[in-house]
């Protein structure tokens, strides 16, 4: 069987179009983590696969790297460096990785982080992160969304994560809330939406709940009931009370509205703001 080294070398009899790009076989030594860079957290888990990938000599591919005044800097495939690392410390000494050289700015180095399909699949913080780092640089949502691959909703909501409040960010984080809900929580409750959701997170455990979900988050109106009080009050009549206006009821409606306001009173009562 012919190798792709022998096929590419005999291009001109065969008439291939395989062109050659290069990997380098770098000392785990010379390789280094830059603290901060990486927008993944580093799960211990994920090492422990792939020391035990290494130990048992399975294929992995090359980790993106950029060389740099202090040495070589690893871009994408942390986990697998530090995979490498603890198959050496249990004696299965990885004296090389294959690197490939990645080429780009600060931007495209973000963008290749989010985007890898190599690495762990980012967390909503993480891929918050990363947009942030972009926004920061003086992107736009829809140019990072451009440069990330996903839509301009995504970016915005991802942005908008970061602004919950540090409170429903460490829910988001312990995974007591999904980062949908929290976004939402935000923009139901504003500054209040931290100190709200610990109230409802509460009565969840109380339940048997070990997550927040939206609807106990932010308990909807019934639709129903709405509409039927928009029906009973479609035929009150309006007159002048006072400095603003009344309305005089059709009669035998009285107690049903009623009944549909307190309702609704009590929906806010429990959230401490008005249901949707």
């Amino acid at each position: 069987m012919a190798s792709l080294s022998q096929f590419y070398n005999s291009k001109e009899k065969n008439g291939t179009e395989t062109t050659v790009k290069k990997t380098f076989l770098v000392p785990l030594s010379e390789l280094y983590v830059e603290p901060g860079f990486n927008v993944r957290d580093i799960d211990q888990a994920h090492v422990e696969e792939f020391r035990d990938a290494f130990i048992d000599g399975e294929y992995l591919p090359p980790l993106a790297v950029q060389v740099t005044e202090q040495g070589v800097k690893i871009i994408d495939g942390h986990h697998r460096y530090y995979g490498a690392k603890l198959a050496t410390e249990a004696g299965h000494e990885i004296p090389r990785l294959e690197c490939k050289d990645f080429v780009g700015s600060e931007a495209d180095r973000i963008a290749f982080m989010v985007t890898s399909s190599q690495g762990k699949p980012l967390a909503p913080l993480e891929r918050a992160a990363a947009y942030q780092r972009l926004s920061n640089q003086g992107w736009e949502s829809a140019e990072i969304a451009k440069k990330v691959k996903r839509s301009v909703a995504d970016v915005e909501h991802h942005l908008a994560l970061l602004e919950v409040g540090d409170g429903l960010i460490e829910m988001v984080k312990s995974g007591e809330v999904a980062a949908t809900t929290a976004v939402a929580l935000s923009r139901e409750h504003g500054v209040n939406a931290s100190s709200v959701a610990a109230g409802q997170m509460v009565k969840a455990k109380a339940a048997g709940k070990t997550k927040l979900t939206r609807s106990d988050a932010i308990p909807l109106f019934s639709a129903l009931k709405a509409r039927r009080l928009v029906e009973l009050l479609v035929d009150a009549v309006e007159f002048p009370h006072g400095d603003g206006m009344a309305l005089e009821m059709t009669s035998g409606t009285e107690l049903e509205i009623s009944r549909i306001i307190e309702e609704y009173r009590k929906g806010i009562s429990s959230t401490g703001t008005e249901a949707s």
